[in-house]
């Protein structure tokens, strides 16, 4: 991780076929073409690649999950359940829609912990959102069974986790809906774009015609169109389609070069006393684009992160005090600062943030690091840095 480490030729003879053609929209001019529909192409290829019936591009994983909430038909004063560990984009999404994003605690996956999920649920929750962080995946069975008792929707955020599977099942396609980012620091990447996936013929069609005004795209004439609905703008272009096609050819290497640095990397720190690692639900296999391990404290995982820094072992992250991905470092989402009026039923609905108990999710991400998994390192950077990293972790635990 990020595809954008092996850009090559294969993205360059994508993107000249659509700079050839000189239609960069993915709707239209069908005579200047030369046969060339990069977007149909890609999103036939992910379907299938994902296992599921239908997938929709659109421009970013936000608005993924901005049109796979629409399609389902969850509007204004409809709660959504998503984890305190995310990225900003889950609450973006939902608050776009009028609908009032519930932030639930996580557990040892890192993601939504069931038992947090249900004692959240009300008579206005319509959706459990899980966010598959860092690669590794919820407890989807038990959400699944929470949705299925109280008739909600399961909508996987898989932006950070494509590739990896539950039940031998990619990630995405065993809720009802599933979104990806293809943004330029993801696992495969369209420069920007992302994509949903659903087995419901209902919610591809919502989708399809919300992501493009609520055009109907029937026949090819895009002017006798009708709009059964209203929808907005989220298309993805052909530029970026075509960088996709080239890069989804290139996943299973991707992921096998993942599974070979990050488990070089693991089998490393398993050695060191007090590390310990992020718990994947059992049928549950990662797509190793991070290690993430637990120190025994949040002071030796402090200390251990600023040492990792200072000594040049990059890529490390500490979430607990990073401000795009953990609700500490939402203070626009917790005091709802808005260039705008916002909804009432947000304003309304809304937890209070800065008085809510996160605590359990704070014991987690107090001793979390996650380290990236770059697909461009050797075999032999990886041993490198491995070494590294087990001698700066056994050095401050053992202190």
């Amino acid at each position: 991780m990020p595809g954008f480490e092996v850009f090559g030729d294969e993205e360059r003879k994508q993107v000249n076929d659509v700079l050839e053609s000189g239609v960069l929209m993915r709707y239209g001019f069908d005579g200047m073409r030369n046969g060339h529909w990069k977007a149909k192409e890609f999103e036939t290829a992910f379907a299938a690649k994902m296992g599921s019936k239908y997938c929709q591009l659109v421009s970013s994983g936000t608005s993924a999950l901005t049109v796979a909430l629409a399609s389902a038909g969850v509007g204004a004063g409809d709660e959504v359940i998503m984890p305190t560990f995310t990225f900003v984009a889950s609450f973006e999404s939902i608050i776009a829609l009028g609908a009032v994003p519930i932030l639930v605690d996580i557990d040892d996956t890192l993601t939504l912990d069931p038992k947090s999920v249900e004692a959240a649920i009300t008579s206005k929750t319509r959706c459990v959102m899980p966010v598959h962080m860092c690669g590794s995946m919820a407890d989807l069975k038990a959400l699944k069974g929470i949705c299925d008792r109280h008739d909600l929707l399961l909508l996987e955020d898989a932006c950070q986790a494509l590739g990896g599977t539950y039940d031998g099942k990619p990630l995405g396609s065993y809720g009802d809906l599933g979104c990806f980012s293809f943004d330029y620091v993801k696992t495969i990447t369209c420069g920007e774009g992302g994509g949903i996936i659903t087995n419901s013929e209902k919610y591809s069609i919502n989708a399809d015609q919300y992501q493009d005004h609520g055009h109907d795209h029937f026949g090819n004439d895009r002017g006798a169109e009708t709009h059964p609905t209203l929808g907005y703008n989220f298309r993805i272009s052909e530029l970026n389609a075509a960088v996709g096609i080239a890069q989804l050819g290139k996943l299973d290497d991707i992921l096998a070069i993942q599974k070979r640095n990050y488990t070089i990397i693991r089998q490393a720190l398993a050695s060191v006393q007090g590390v310990t690692f992020r718990r994947v639900p059992e049928g549950g296999v990662e797509n190793y684009s991070f290690l993430n391990f637990f120190l025994p404290s949040e002071e030796l995982t402090q200390k251990a992160y600023k040492n990792l820094s200072e000594t040049g072992v990059d890529a490390c992250f500490y979430w607990y005090t990073n401000n795009w991905h953990y609700i500490n470092g939402w203070e626009h989402l917790r005091n709802l600062n808005s260039l705008g009026s916002l909804p009432s039923e947000v304003k309304n609905q809304m937890q209070d943030l800065n008085a809510a108990d996160f605590s359990k999710s704070d014991a987690w991400m107090r001793r979390t690091i996650s380290s990236l998994i770059k697909i461009g390192w050797t075999e032999d950077d990886v041993k490198e840095r491995a070494k590294k990293m087990v001698k700066i972790l056994s050095e401050v635990t053992n202190n």
